[in-house]
């Protein structure tokens, strides 16, 4: 029988939780908290065509929302991902809008530097400033641990490998087979996501800085 990590373990080998965020957005993240995509569409009242579009499809670039009370918001866009890669990818009876519709109910973290910093080099990315959030893991559980998820893989790229998964790549922490994949020599855990979104991540957040590519270009908070 499979066991999982308790929230102490993982808080003890993965202390900082890192998120890349759209630059400017730490004023809008500070006020209405770190959203999803799904709960910042139900915020910002978008529904139709233009919600399917955003919240069922591939984002090839960043989209901009508006609203006349809350202002702009930017939604980043998908570009490590495909259609065709999911659905070579894809398993369980699984369709691409059933995959974005699942990672846009969610916000993500590394639990890793290095892969932040991958990400931030990538090609599509490392000429940009983003905003970077560095959160404290223990704290995020303490108040939040029902809503978290783990993952073995980067669930939003599919390129150069689309590496099989489904609806249960994303396991609660205490199901997650952490040791099983550490004793066979795979990355342990990959993502950490929240479902929803963490409204109150302000007060978890130890430290926001404005970086591109590997370079920190300047610290935004405190």
């Amino acid at each position: 029988m499979v066991t999982g990590i308790s929230a102490a373990e993982l808080s003890q080998k993965y202390p900082v939780l890192y998120h890349m965020a759209a630059v400017g957005s730490w004023p809008s993240i500070t006020k209405f908290g770190l959203l999803s995509t799904t709960a910042l569409l139900d915020l910002f009242e978008i529904s139709g065509s233009q919600r399917a579009m955003i919240e069922e499809s591939h984002r090839p670039g960043p989209i901009t929302i508006t609203h006349e009370v809350y202002g702009s918001a930017v939604i980043r866009d998908q570009k490590p991902m495909s259609d065709a890669g999911l659905v070579r990818a894809l398993i369980g009876g699984l369709k691409p809008r059933d995959w974005y519709r699942l990672l846009n109910s969610r916000v993500f973290f590394w639990l890793k530097r290095e892969r932040l910093l991958r990400l931030l080099g990538a090609k599509a990315y490392r000429d940009d400033s983003h905003t970077v959030l560095e959160v404290d893991t223990a704290a995020l559980l303490a108040r939040h641990s029902e809503h978290v998820y783990l993952c073995p893989l980067n669930s939003g790229c599919t390129k150069p490998m689309p590496f099989l998964r489904g609806a249960d790549t994303f396991l609660r922490v205490e199901h997650y087979p952490f040791e099983y994949r550490r004793k066979r020599g795979l990355d342990p855990v990959v993502e950490l996501s929240v479902a929803g979104g963490v409204p109150d991540i302000s007060e978890f957040t130890n430290r926001v800085v404005e970086m591109r590519g590997d370079v920190e270009v300047k610290q935004i908070w405190p």
